[in-house]
């Protein structure tokens, strides 16, 4: 398999052939690609990118058919952030169900597969063609081999019960405790986070969850689990976001686990970054 890395920090199978490329915009603000090395077409192409704006989905999109046009019969993807997975249901009129405008514009490509990473819901995979939709479970197992044994796994909402039990479950021997909080669907305001147990008793807890964007739930619920007599708090979240920083988050956590899944992050003090591989994938 050859693969073709469009975000250049971003090589998540490193020991395959690198298909060489530039890329740029024009002055319009179009994205453009040139493929420098030689495809045929009993090549296998893997396209890899972190689809962070819709200029991403474009250049991912022309990049299909510049190595189509190439001659090339199997071309697979991994998109492990996919866009818009949040938006999978319709909450107030007037509102777009986005997730399917995205598994909709992918599912033009006919891709022999598509891989992503740990999806926010089963609405992605079930929009989504030739999907493989890869668990966290393996991201999960090397995060609490740096944490202490006595780790209790927190489920931040109901959104997140069902698979925070399958991780407990590959990783056998860990006590799940359930929280859930409020939002108001007009403005998105958190509010009456809650924990669903009389205490903690000092344990280190780690909070498992698909995404952090700007970090509420996490902070509101780390206040709660304070109360409840929690020990070492930490995260692990599969997507890092992080659009107003780290610095809030840290002043309850001890450390964030997260992976390149959305972008790079170097050299800040209290975040693990884990670099997703093709061991994270299979």
């Amino acid at each position: 398999m050859k693969t073709l890395n469009l975000d250049i920090n971003f090589n998540p199978f490193g020991k395959e052939e690198k298909v060489e490329f530039e890329s740029f915009l024009f002055s319009g603000g179009e994205p453009h690609i040139k493929i420098k090395s030689q495809l045929i077409d009993n090549d296998e192409v893997m396209i890899t990118h972190r689809l962070t704006s819709f200029n991403d989905l474009g250049l991912f999109m022309i990049t299909v058919d510049a190595v189509r046009r190439m001659g090339v019969k199997t071309i697979k993807a991994c998109i492990p952030y996919f866009p818009a997975a949040r938006q999978d249901r319709l909450m107030i009129p007037g509102e777009p169900l986005s997730v399917k405008v995205y598994a909709d514009i992918l599912n033009t490509l006919k891709l022999d597969e598509v891989i992503i990473f740990d999806p926010h819901s089963e609405v992605t995979s079930a929009l989504l063609n030739n999907n493989r939709s890869v668990t966290n479970h393996k991201f999960i197992a090397e995060v609490v081999s740096y944490l202490p044994k006595d780790l209790i796994l927190i489920s931040p909402d109901g959104g997140a019960l069902k698979k925070i039990y399958k991780v407990a479950a590959y990783l056998q021997n860990y006590e799940v405790v359930e929280c859930s909080k409020s939002r108001d669907v007009k403005t998105g305001k958190l509010k009456d986070f809650r924990v669903y147990t009389d205490t903690l008793n000092n344990r280190p807890c780690l909070i498992v969850d698909d995404i952090c964007d700007g970090g509420g739930t996490f902070m509101g619920l780390a206040e709660m689990l304070k109360q409840k007599e929690a020990g070492d708090l930490y995260i692990a979240v599969s997507h890092g976001i992080f659009k107003r920083g780290v610095n809030d988050l840290l002043k309850h956590f001890k450390q964030i686990y997260t992976t390149n899944s959305f972008k790079t992050i170097e050299n800040i003090e209290g975040v693990h970054q884990i670099n997703l591989n093709q061991d994270l994938l299979s």
